[in-house]
């Protein structure tokens, strides 16, 4: 009997055997095929004809490329700072990089072409006229030899990129221009690399978009419906379609109106918040930074030890969209020791205080608001306080060429919210490495500057740079969309002028 139940036992036992022996094989053989239909092309995880929205297939592309190279590198939370290995990296081309006064290097344009833009003469209600800048004779622009019309101060001035550039393009045609050029005037639009649109959009905003009691729409919306009616009935929008225009919309609420309209132009925007990818994507646009409102740290001999604050953040607390993140972190860190985490507005004095106070704190917050960018990143990189990024889907100026984890810290928003994580992240960073990033700062901040005359690597300069590199790939959107013009009957050629989300990006 004993051997009996002995030899039903070792036969349950090699069932089980080969049971799980065919279930490992088989899940072998599974994964071998997984890999070798992955080496033989990427897959089609969807198709994109089956999709409700099937207008956008390159939205599926973006979403699978982003998601392997994430797969690929996973970023860490804390930025490390390695030197460039290998000597070899050192001896590349220079004129791959640009330095600016303080050394620090960033790749751009390889050829430094200079840009060429054609800039429509529109009429001073769209530009300086917002200023109360008053035309005298037939000229529609100022005469910056004699006098250049002011910007208005406080939180105008965040959104002012319209208006340095358009300086920048008027004073390129001055008898003695300034010695920084990436960008000239053109006056043959055929001979232009980018058509440039000059309306003060965000000042349009912020000044205009009210209604008075006695008008049906405010001043910002007829001022948009004029410039629709007005660049679409160019022969320079029209032989392009628009692709090779630039408009400034910086501000995020400006432009609300036109934007569905003139989205096959570039745009030049704080951030892709309110937009949605069809109409503005990182492909197509530039980000450009704020100009910040504290004051620039000159002559910063302060370091580890003379900067009192350790993490330091002043600003509006409750917002809306992703700005819930702003008020958990408030909760979290308002009783931590050396965190100073307040409101704050440019009101009483507000702009003087966060300048004191960035100034004087190791690390300054940069937390997503009602759209993914603010103003404090380039407060922070202008007060040498390194900032703690927290926002998942901020997009930054001139990422194609500069490394950002070089003097910035980059935290998930998951991770921010866990108890003690963020605290004990910046504890974390010692003198040796905050001392770096802090130099790093200092090397880099010019790229923030915005100013009249420009100067070599400065915020204007930077800015034209980044149009300049989106240029090859608009030059090919026009050209491949012409590609069946002569097959074309003449009110079909007009008719595919005119891009349309699907066939254009």
């Amino acid at each position: 009997m004993a051997e009996r139940n002995n030899a039903l036992s070792v036969g349950i036992i090699a069932r089980k055997s080969l049971f799980w022996l065919l279930i490992i094989a088989s899940i072998l053989f599974m994964l071998s095929w997984f890999f070798v239909l992955r080496s033989t092309g990427r897959p089609k995880f969807i198709d994109p004809g089956l999709l409700p929205n099937s207008k956008f297939p390159f939205l599926i592309d973006n979403w699978y490329f982003a998601l392997h190279s994430q797969n690929d590198v996973q970023p860490e939370n804390r930025s490390v700072l390695a030197d460039k290995e290998g000597e070899e990296e050192e001896e590349e081309d220079s004129s791959f990089f640009q330095a600016n006064k303080h050394g620090m290097t960033c790749q751009t344009n390889i050829n430094n072409v200079v840009l060429k833009a054609f800039m429509y003469d529109l009429a001073p209600e769209f530009h300086f006229g917002l200023l109360g800048w008053e035309p005298q004779g037939n000229s529609v622009w100022p005469d910056l030899q004699t006098k250049v019309p002011d910007y208005p101060g406080g939180l105008n001035l965040q959104h002012s990129i319209e208006y340095w550039l358009t300086l920048d393009l008027l004073a390129s045609e001055l008898p003695n221009p300034p010695n920084a050029r990436s960008v000239t005037r053109v006056r043959n639009a055929s001979e232009a690399d980018i058509i440039f649109v000059p309306f003060f959009s965000s000042l349009s905003y912020n000044r205009f978009s009210k209604r008075d009691p006695n008008q049906k729409r405010s001043n910002n919306k007829v001022l948009q419906e004029k410039l629709v009616r007005y660049l679409t009935a160019q022969k320079e929008w029209k032989t392009s379609g628009g692709r090779d225009h630039l408009i400034v919309a910086h501000h995020p609420n400006s432009m609300l109106d036109a934007r569905m309209k003139l989205w096959p132009a570039t745009f030049i925007l704080a951030d892709f918040g309110r937009y949605p990818p069809n109409i503005a994507n990182v492909e197509k646009d530039v980000i450009a930074p704020y100009k910040h409102v504290t004051k620039t740290f000159v002559n910063d001999s302060s370091g580890f030890d003379s900067r009192p604050t350790l993490l330091y953040f002043q600003g509006a607390i409750y917002r809306k969209d992703g700005g819930y993140v702003r008020q958990e972190l408030f909760y979290l860190l308002k009783d931590e020791k050396d965190v100073h985490f307040a409101f704050g507005s440019v009101q009483k004095d507000g702009i003087h205080k966060a300048t004191q106070g960035m100034h004087s704190s190791k690390f300054c917050l940069n937390i997503a608001g009602d759209t993914p960018s603010s103003n404090r990143l380039f407060d922070a990189i202008a007060s040498h306080c390194v900032p703690v990024i927290i926002s998942d889907d901020i997009e930054l100026p001139y990422e194609d060429v500069l490394d950002y984890s070089e003097f910035c810290i980059f935290v998930r928003t998951r991770d921010a919210l866990k108890e003690k994580f963020l605290i004990n992240l910046v504890k974390s960073i010692g003198r040796d490495e905050w001392t770096r990033m802090w130099q790093k700062l200092k090397e880099v901040e010019s790229f923030y500057e915005f100013q009249y005359p420009s100067e070599e690597g400065d915020a204007v300069q930077m800015i034209w740079q980044a149009v300049a590199r989106k240029v090859p790939a608009v030059r090919m959107k026009i050209h491949k969309s012409r590609r069946f013009y002569h097959s074309l009957d003449p009110k079909e050629r007009e008719f595919r002028s005119l891009p349309s989300p699907r066939n254009f990006w």
